[in-house]
């Protein structure tokens, strides 16, 4: 028995909120379960300084935790004066499975920045945000559509994003904290609307893990992901 109750392939409740933002060209507020991501997209006419003159655009991401997202308060990073390795692998993380969904060309060159900000950590905090920067992102490119900034699609897929693992023996989907500190095996799957792979990152936490167990932790995360597409596709209607 998993700790929340839940089967083996079910995931947590998910709620994606589009336009919760007054300011932003751009937002959603995530949750999976006791996770709790906000998602803002900002469009800047602005490019990295590599970038400029290729006739392409950029998406980009940052990520960051609230103080008390967690049990015990994290000291802001800020005020450490720099950011910690997992932040900044987070955020690439992010910005990394945008961009793979994303005709570049096609958004001209301007700049959006997805900004994840963990509100409430249960587990799974960059599959949340993978999932819904998707909508921000596309709540982002509506705006720009009705202000005729755009000529073609840019978006090309959805893309989401979700856990797998093995947790006392048993290959499960979408782990939260409980589940995620004490797994044999933990798994992260960003995958299209189509069912391509964009990333895994699948770490052996205790003993070693199967080719088999591998197989069956995809199968899950493509079951849970076509729920979060269908989820995306229902927030933006």
């Amino acid at each position: 028995m998993r700790p929340s109750r839940r089967q083996p392939d079910e995931l947590r409740a998910v709620s994606l909120e589009r336009g919760c933002v007054k300011y932003a060209e751009g937002s959603c507020f995530t949750k999976f379960g006791d996770t709790h991501v906000l998602v803002t997209a900002t469009l800047e006419d602005r490019l990295p300084p590599w970038l400029k003159g290729q006739g392409r655009g950029w998406i980009t991401a940052e990520y960051g935790m609230l103080p008390r997202a967690t049990h015990e308060r994290t000291r802001r990073e800020a005020s450490a004066g720099k950011q910690g390795g997992r932040t900044l692998e987070i955020q690439r993380l992010i910005g990394r499975s945008l961009r793979a969904v994303v005709d570049l060309p096609a958004l001209g060159e301007r700049q959006i920045t997805l900004d994840c900000d963990v509100i409430q950590a249960d587990g799974g905090t960059r599959t949340a945000a993978i999932t819904g920067a998707w909508v921000a992102l596309s709540d982002c490119l509506a705006w720009m559509k009705a202000r005729e900034m755009l000529r073609g699609e840019v978006l090309r897929d959805h893309i989401a994003a979700v856990s797998c693992g093995v947790y006392k023996g048993e290959a499960v989907l979408d782990l939260d904290y409980a589940e995620d500190s004490s797994a044999d095996t933990d798994a992260n799957f960003v995958m299209t609307g189509t069912g391509n792979i964009v990333e895994v990152q699948a770490t052996a936490e205790k003993a070693p893990f199967s080719e088999a167990e591998l197989t069956t932790l995809l199968a899950l995360a493509r079951k849970g992901i076509a729920k979060l597409v269908d989820l995306q596709k229902l927030a933006v209607m």
